[in-house]
């Protein structure tokens, strides 16, 4: 039978590192709460983390918090498995929590985390027959810090709500006297080498899990009726083995690349989804070079804090102050060790090293970097095959362009790039006449994030297959509204943007065409 420590030997002497199957009382484990010991209880296991505090990617206070304590709620929504494996080396692991103990850390995590009132019972799913009801009945469901993390956005969310916004301004022009028995929504996308049933797909949409526990598999499996490609984003809950784990053998899936400082981390990364033939492009994102502020999320994160502090002695609170301070909320906790120092000279060929998969440049707002990445595609075919405008869902620099203006910057300055690279635009679309706009105005595929997890908040797997229905039921009606019997044949004159024209970027192309894009910077 395993040694159960008291509380005075949990204090009078160290674990033996080598005992992981000592039983721990509940005292000496809740002793062990400062930056030079500190211990986590996570499934009942007694962790010593004092080693990993200085490169946790969301910094030293927000383990802290949590030090001495049952941490496992906090954790698990949020790391994929794997993660403690990855990060810490067998001795960390001292031992168990005797049961009578486990339940006492348990109502003491409660205390410090109260849960929020009991969620009413969503309607039926199809009872919800627009994007704006599935994220009312997501608001429902999810915890106050899931709902800041996918709500928040920079600053004032400017360019969040602009981004839905100026589709309304551009009109649809229906034409009649069509046979539009049936609307064929089937696309291809990186060259031709992949089909797709939809144009629409899911961009990198990160932590998943804490808005449900299926998680990005269940993104996965809720659009796979549909034939849509799924972005993963760097920063999901789940393993990429687990995402497509269970996936249909034709559906397609990218990876979202954030480069880190510790370059090996990111050849690890690289080398590991070439293993795996689902993923069939690397999306490289520029941006979020650097964490913006989303007062949303933060906010929550520091109401969570006071929450937990509240719940602590007067010692444990002494303690706390001499803790150094980090920015606390969950969006801020990933950017840790994200690289700002990429620049088209040093990152495309260190990344064409480390992956044979085609590159899709994420995050592109203005004609110029376009312009620049069609002109690195000629000079190296079989990289850069795709850009994606977007200016992350509003999420990084507020006031930034939406992607509808970069698509018609791109239309007036530089038309000659959609013949060299693949344009993919997200950020706003609420309803299916958003991405038929989107298509007529030159994008070749249409991304999604906010209403995935929204969709999956509502109800799981099963809510991310509404979100989809519902949007490709409105794509399909809109392209029989207005005459058109398959994508190719949507073009600008079936809309009239001119009142969105008129807004766009006015100080000339800027745009050096003599084919050598490393001389960019005397021109722009």
């Amino acid at each position: 039978m395993a040694k159960v420590f008291s509380a005075e030997e949990g204090v009078s002497k160290q674990i033996n590192h080598t005992q992981v199957n000592a039983l721990l009382t509940v005292d000496p484990v809740a002793k062990h709460n400062t930056a030079e010991s500190c211990w986590v209880v996570l499934h009942g296991a007694v962790y010593d983390v004092t080693e990993f505090l200085p490169s946790h990617p969301g910094g030293s206070r927000i383990i802290l918090q949590l030090a001495g304590r049952d941490a496992t709620a906090e954790f698990d929504p949020i790391h994929p498995p794997g993660t403690l494996e990855d990060n810490l080396p067998p001795t960390a692991k001292l031992g168990i929590v005797d049961p009578e103990s486990l339940k006492k850390l348990q109502r003491q995590s409660n205390t410090a985390n109260p849960a929020q009132e009991a969620a009413r019972p969503p309607p039926p799913l199809h009872h919800l027959l627009n994007l704006d009801e599935i994220e009312a009945v997501a608001k429902t469901q999810v915890s106050k810090k899931c709902w800041a993390y996918y709500f928040s956005a920079a600053d004032d969310l400017i360019s969040k709500t602009y981004n839905n916004t100026v589709y309304r301004n551009i009109l649809l022009r229906p034409r009649v006297f069509v046979d539009v028995t049936k609307a064929d929504t089937t696309t291809s996308i990186l060259g031709g080498a992949f089909k797709l049933a939809t144009p629409l797909y899911v961009s990198p949409a990160a932590m998943a899990r804490l808005a449900h526990p299926d998680g990005e598999a269940g993104i996965a499996k809720g659009i796979s009726r549909f034939g849509a490609m799924q972005l993963v984003s760097h920063n999901a809950s789940m393993s990429p083995e687990q995402i497509v784990a269970e996936a249909k053998p034709d559906q397609i899936f990218g990876w979202q690349l954030y480069v880190q400082n510790a370059r090996a981390k990111s050849e690890a990364m690289l080398a590991r989804i070439a293993k795996l033939p689902q993923y069939k492009c690397i999306v490289l994102t520029l941006d979020a070079p650097v964490p913006s502020k989303r007062e949303h999320d933060e906010k929550a994160a520091l109401e969570a804090e006071l929450l937990i502090e509240a719940s602590k002695s007067e010692e444990e609170k002494e303690k706390a102050k001499k803790r150094p301070d980090s920015n606390s909320g969950v969006g801020q906790q990933l950017f840790f060790g994200t690289a700002a120092d990429l620049t088209w000279d040093t990152t495309l060929p260190w990344l064409a090293k480390h992956t044979k998969l085609p590159i899709v440049l994420k995050g592109i707002q203005t004609h110029e970097d376009v312009y620049l990445a069609a002109q690195y595609a000629k000079k190296h075919p079989g990289t850069v095959k795709a850009v994606i405008l977007s200016n992350h869902g509003g999420r990084s620099l507020d006031t930034a362009p939406p992607a509808v203006h970069t698509l018609l910057e791109c239309k007036k300055y530089c038309p000659e790039v959609f013949d060299i690279i693949e344009i993919w635009v997200d950020g706003g679309i609420r309803r299916g006449t958003d991405v038929v706009k989107a298509l007529c105005l030159g994008a070749k595929a249409v991304g999604v994030g906010r209403a995935a997890l929204y969709g999956l908040g509502a109800g799981g797997w099963k809510g991310v297959e509404r979100t989809f229905e519902i949007l490709q039921g409105e794509i399909q009606t809109c392209m029989k509204m207005m005459g058109a019997k398959d994508i190719s044949e949507l073009g600008p004159r079936f809309i009239n943007s001119r009142m969105v024209e008129r807004d766009i970027f006015d100080g000339g192309a800027g745009l050096d065409r003599t084919g050598l894009w490393t001389s960019r910077a005397a021109k722009l």
